[in-house]
């Protein structure tokens, strides 16, 4: 039977928006694809499986990790990339989302978008004929947490029974997290101020689904016994809030927060980093530290995605 690109047998288009949408065992089978390629293995019988396909990426907030890793990602499958600034479109002058889904769905293959509304999302998902990938939104961020997962995996095998610890900003890689371990059997413990606690819905779905998910407000406390410890910035992307970095002092990831955790941890961050504000360097850059695994995830978790999609 001939599938559409994009699509599955009963004829849905494979969109990527959030890890909630998702049953494990779908979200198993994109990770075991990042990895296979990763070993470089070629999980489709060709090197170049996304030949000929395209990819357009609408990029609302600037990207270093997203770009790179997306674009690196869908050439080195073969397939081919159409980049879009918040200049380069007529979304800007007026033209709705909806509109714009359905002409890129005439022009490409997928369409992967990093914007500031989740609604945004939402629309082109609803409205596009083709594949949609959150490449991150105020409210979460699913690729970045898919990497951790593989990260974490790598380095110390099932997330099952860990303890995950998020320390900082209850933002929306936590949020992603915090659907995470709706999935994957490992308990969270969040600890943040708080006026930054993450999403109510978010916590209540990923409790629904059996999973252990806590929120405070003392690091020390989150980061007990914790097998994993995260972190991100304390000041997002177009946020405004100039008293947080006083508000997330008592939060910095240092050497004596590390301690508490399980020996074996390790210490995580989406980057970019403001080294010495929510992380200290001795941990960054310390033999707990994976940042850099991390990162280079992000693009063979963005191949699994992509491949998830349109094959």
């Amino acid at each position: 039977m001939t599938v559409n690109p994009g699509r599955t047998r009963a004829g849905q288009t494979r969109h990527f928006l959030d890890l909630d949408r998702f049953d494990t065992e779908t979200l198993r089978r994109i990770l075991d694809l990042g990895a296979s390629y990763k070993r470089g293995d070629q999980p489709f019988g060709t090197a170049k499986p996304l030949s000929g396909r395209l990819l357009a990426m609408i990029f609302e907030k600037p990207s270093t990790r997203t770009r790179v890793s997306f674009e690196a990602g869908m050439k080195q499958l073969g397939g081919d990339v159409i980049v879009l600034s918040r200049g380069d479109t007529q979304l800007g002058r007026g033209e709705t989302i909806a509109d714009t889904a359905r002409v890129l769905s005439r022009y490409v293959d997928a369409i992967m978008i990093r914007t500031d509304d989740p609604n945004k999302l939402l629309e082109l998902s609803q409205y596009a004929s083709v594949p949609v990938i959150n490449g991150l939104t105020d409210r979460t961020h699913p690729c970045q947490v898919m990497a951790d997962i593989m990260t974490f995996e790598e380095h110390r095998g099932s997330l099952e029974g860990k303890v995950v610890a998020w320390v900082g900003d209850g933002n929306n890689v936590a949020a992603s997290w915090i659907q995470a371990a709706g999935h994957f059997g490992c308990e969270i413990r969040v600890a943040c101020p708080p006026d930054l606690c993450p999403d109510a819905g978010v916590v209540a779905w990923a409790r629904a689904q059996g999973a252990q998910v806590s929120i405070g407000h003392d690091a020390t406390a989150a980061v007990a016994g914790a097998h994993l410890v995260l972190t991100d910035t304390w000041v997002s992307m177009g946020c405004q809030d100039t008293n947080r970095p006083a508000l997330l002092a008592p939060f910095q990831v240092n050497e004596a927060l590390m301690a508490k955790a399980d020996p074996s941890a390790l210490f995580m961050h989406c980057l970019p980093a403001h080294r010495n504000e929510e992380v200290t360097d001795a941990v960054m850059d310390g033999p707990q530290s994976v940042v850099w695994d991390e990162a280079e995830n992000r693009l063979h978790v963005q191949k699994g995605i992509l491949t998830w999609c349109l094959l």
